[in-house]
């Protein structure tokens, strides 16, 4: 089968979409070789994160040239769909909530979508930018022969918010970067502490420092603690900070507080495992990926209840009200104070996010796009 991707994100982002394209792509390269894989975007971009693509049999790699390349974006969304066609692809993959708006005859189509937050919480994104998410996520919907959900969640916004044909949409996880499950030496973990300056005790928050994921709560429950308990915020800054910095200076929390803002990607795994437990009380999330990379790098996780985070967690890890300080600080000293129980859930917890194995992932997606051709 010959199967084609929008692998924008794929050469060109290097977080949470990015991040996921990667993911499917190579699971299913690694898993189903026999299959070729055409990889589409306007720009391709060879970095340690990428090289994998470049060097396989079965994956070819397709971007714009001449005046079509200085037309990226219109070459994505207008001309690709009629360029895989050509290319004799069966199906073609849409990983980034849209696809081409050119659907020729016979070309299949699947579109995942991550989540619809611009649509349950509006204020937290520019109208502008509601607007075309608007327009891509609907007529992506629209148009494909199926929608790949990442979680329950999704798919239920999906068929609530976007009016999508709930027939077309299934639900399919996504899993963690193959660096979370390796269990890196004290010697590798003790030069990440100390390029960062981190403590030798902590819990830590992972994730762009927005209102969203409401690291606020966490400072709140730290002033609530009568034990001294040292936070570590791992993402790129927004405006928000300027609030949580405003807390922090209020409430005398300098010393219990650390924010790192720079954290290369092949570092993360290493902080993860220099923590004690991971806090994630965001409000709401499309998946909660950061909950799966912690539990793989071995800690006991804190998160919100409601939205997807039990899903992406399972039913060891803690959930607590993400409005409620007084829940947060009992949860953090739970998990503080009971290392053996501790130990125990986590266990369960790794049990538990096998279910996002590469493998398990692959066969799923690979059901599909046989089911369409």
């Amino acid at each position: 089968m010959k199967i084609g991707f929008d692998a924008k994100r794929l050469f060109n982002n290097f977080t949470g979409l990015g991040n996921y394209s990667r993911f499917v792509v190579k699971a299913l390269a690694d898993h189903y070789p026999d299959n070729e894989y055409r990889l589409y975007s306007p720009k391709i971009k060879s970095s340690s994160d990428t090289e994998f693509f470049f060097h396989q049999n079965t994956i070819s790699l397709k971007k714009p040239h001449g005046l079509q390349a200085k037309l990226g974006g219109v070459w994505r969304s207008y001309c690709l769909g009629n360029v895989a066609a050509r290319d004799q692809v069966q199906v073609f993959h849409g990983l980034s909530n849209e696809l081409p708006v050119t659907k020729p005859n016979g070309l299949k189509t699947i579109v995942t979508i991550h989540d619809v937050i611009y649509k349950r919480y509006p204020a937290f994104y520019k109208p502008v930018d509601r607007a075309i998410y608007d327009f891509k996520f609907k007529k992506a919907c629209e148009s494909a022969d199926q929608i790949i959900a990442v979680s329950e969640q999704t798919a239920r916004d999906v068929i609530d918010f976007l009016k999508a044909d709930a027939k077309k949409v299934k639900v399919i996880y996504q899993g963690c970067h193959p660096v979370f499950h390796v269990k890196y030496s004290q010697e590798q973990i003790q030069s990440v502490k100390q390029k960062y300056h981190l403590p030798d005790q902590f819990i830590l928050n992972v994730g762009t420092i927005e209102s969203r994921k409401n690291a606020l709560l966490i400072l709140k429950a730290l002033a609530l603690m009568q034990e001294k308990v040292t936070l570590v915020v791992a993402g790129r800054a927004t405006s928000y900070q300027q609030e949580l910095n405003q807390f922090i200076q209020a409430n005398k929390l300098n010393d219990q507080v650390q924010f790192i803002h720079n954290a290369s990607f092949t570092d993360l795994p290493l902080i993860y495992q220099s923590a004690r437990a991971f806090v994630y009380p965001s409000f709401f999330e499309g998946f909660g990926i950061p909950i799966v990379e912690a539990i793989a790098s071995g800690l006991p996780v804190v998160s919100s209840k409601g939205s997807c985070f039990a899903e992406a967690g399972g039913a060891d890890c803690l959930y607590i009200d993400p409005h409620s300080p007084e829940d947060l600080a009992s949860a953090i000293l739970d998990v503080w104070r009971n290392e053996a129980n501790v130990k125990q859930r986590v266990l369960r917890s790794q049990q538990y996010i096998q279910r996002f194995e590469p493998k398990v992932i692959a066969s799923e997606l690979m059901n599909i796009y046989r089911s369409l051709v």
